[in-house]
């Protein structure tokens, strides 16, 4: 699961850079202007992918005056969703699902490897300063099993091998294709055979 334990060390102040400021405003076309608090999710969002995966207290004080909110709501927000964390995991943060699809194709020895590679607890950040991983919940591609996100990307179809590589690369600041790692496109079947191509071969 995500960290829901503040930080203790917190930076005093937080705002969206120039970039992220410029997302913030196009999202908030969006919404009517007396809604504007239903940019809170995204706005969290924007808030952690800035600040190197975690929300500071700062930001999320932050948050609540841009969009006219109840310093607590967007706190409630934060501590609710599993996505949002609230403590440092570093540049690189891995999340290996073991839901039972994933478990049963092999999702225990993915953890293995985090353990060994990363840290051997989860929540834990490696040695350099770089990684995290954690055990979370289905993360949606049952079909590609065992699999894991890393940030933003999902990788797919992985065995301990291709973990060790995958999570070696991180290391050298150099990130690899996401994808199957069986040489799949999306989640078509192996060999890219149907079982309409079976029965008609």
């Amino acid at each position: 699961m995500s960290l829901k334990k503040v930080n203790p060390d917190q930076p005093k102040q937080f705002e969206f850079n120039e970039k992220f400021k410029n997302i913030a405003e196009e999202i908030l076309k969006k919404y009517p202007k007396k809604n504007k608090k239903s940019a809170v999710m995204p706005f969290l969002y924007l808030a952690q992918k800035q600040n190197n995966n975690w929300i500071p207290l700062a930001a999320i004080k932050y948050i609540s005056k841009y969009l006219s909110m109840p310093y607590i709501s967007v706190y409630e927000v934060a501590t609710f969703y599993s996505m949002f964390n609230l403590s440092p995991v570093g540049k690189y943060f891995i999340q290996v699902c073991t839901t039972t699809p994933c478990l049963i194709r092999g999702a225990d020895k993915i953890v293995k490897v985090c353990k060994q590679k990363i840290s051997e607890k989860e929540n834990q950040i490696s040695k350099n300063g770089e990684c995290s991983w954690t055990e979370v919940e289905c993360l949606g591609a049952c079909v590609n099993a065992p699999m894991m996100q890393i940030n933003s990307d999902y990788y797919e179809d992985l065995d301990e091998k291709s973990t060790a590589k995958i999570i070696d690369s991180i290391f050298k600041d150099k990130i690899l294709k996401p994808g199957s790692y069986r040489g799949r496109k999306n989640t078509s079947p192996e060999n890219s055979k149907t079982i309409n191509d079976i029965n008609h071969a």
